[in-house]
Formats: C-alpha cells, sequence, structure tokens
C-alpha cells in the first residue's frame, strides 16, 4: 500500500463516528505569518502619532493584543465556516485546533512587539522606531512570501516574484503611512 492511499485511508471517517478534518498543511497556516506581519506594520503605523505622546511600551502591548484578538477571531470563523457534525466534545477539539492554527500570526507579530518593546528602555525616536519597523516588516513579508511558495513546491525564480508581491503589501503600508502623515 502506497504513502499516498495510506494517507487517504486515514482521514477516511469510521462508520458512526464525526468526521474530524486533516490537519493544515504548513502553507496553509504560513499564510497567517503574511497577516500577522501586515497587521503589525498597520497597527505601528498608526500607533506612531507626531506631535503626540510616545508611548512604545504601551504601543507593544497593543500589538501583541491585537495579534492575539485577531488570531482568536480568524480561528473562530475558519471552525464556524466549516462546521462539522458531531458532540460537544468533538465541536470543543476542532475549535482548539482551528485556534491553535493561528499561531504564526502571533508569532508574526511579536519582532514588531521585540521593536518597541527595545525602543522603550533604549529610548530610542518614534520616527526611527517607526522607519526600521516598516523596513524590517517589509523584508519579513518578502521572506514569508519567498518561503511559502517555496514550501508549496515553486521553483526559486517565481518563489523569489511572490516573495517581491507580498513585499509590496509593506510598501503600500509605509507609502500609506508617509502619504497619512
Amino acid at each position: 500500500m502506497s504513502q499516498e492511499s495510506t494517507q487517504q485511508s486515514a482521514r477516511q471517517p469510521t462508520p458512526g463516528a464525526p468526521a474530524v478534518p486533516p490537519p493544515r498543511r504548513g502553507a496553509d497556516w504560513m499564510f497567517c505569518g503574511v497577516y500577522g506581519t501586515v497587521l503589525a506594520s498597520g497597527l505601528l503605523a498608526a500607533l506612531d502619532q507626531r506631535g503626540g505622546e510616545y508611548t512604545p511600551f504601551y504601543d507593544a502591548s497593543w500589538v501583541l493584543v491585537t495579534a492575539a484578538t485577531a488570531a482568536l477571531a480568524h480561528g473562530y470563523s475558519h471552525h464556524m465556516a466549516s462546521h462539522r457534525s458531531g458532540g460537544a466534545g468533538h465541536r470543543w477539539r476542532l475549535l482548539l485546533r482551528a485556534l491553535w492554527n493561528e499561531w504564526p500570526m502571533v508569532v508574526a507579530a511579536l519582532p514588531t512587539v521585540l521593536l518597541l518593546v527595545a525602543a522603550g528602555f533604549a529610548g530610542w525616536e518614534p520616527y526611527g522606531v517607526t522607519a526600521v519597523g516598516l523596513g524590517v516588516n517589509t523584508a519579513l513579508l518578502f521572506a514569508w512570501g519567498a518561503f511559502v511558495a517555496l514550501r508549496v513546491g515553486y521553483r526559486t525564480g517565481p518563489a523569489l516574484l511572490f516573495g517581491l508581491a507580498d513585499a509590496t503589501i509593506g510598501l503600500a503600508v509605509i507609502v500609506a503611512n508617509a502619504l497619512i502623515k
């Protein structure tokens, strides 16, 4: 029996048991990294108010809380959109799995959180912190896009183009930040 047929038979529910969806593939959860990085970039840009009081620890806490809340809402909406029959215990396990699958969104916001915490301890200027944070996040978007494309089977050239497309989102946040402020 081949590995593929073994995997397919392992996914088949036993008669009378509720169906359990297979765990999400790496590429299915990696998009949360892009989402979390874009979310952190938008928050970093929005929380930097010219002329306002600079509060990097407060800003770091809001980036983290917003990323965690977005991850929970995203996982919950995935769970609700893919309703499965079964008992309450089964549904709770599926909900917990859906919530767990969103962890990359929170992890992707951590570079921004750590940068803000470091800025708070070091007394860095808000303009520089925002500029560095948006630049780092744009580079991370490039890395996420290229890595995911390579992971799902694209060759290096097209994978780099996917990375460039993701980095364009970061550049759009930088341009929007410059235009709005």
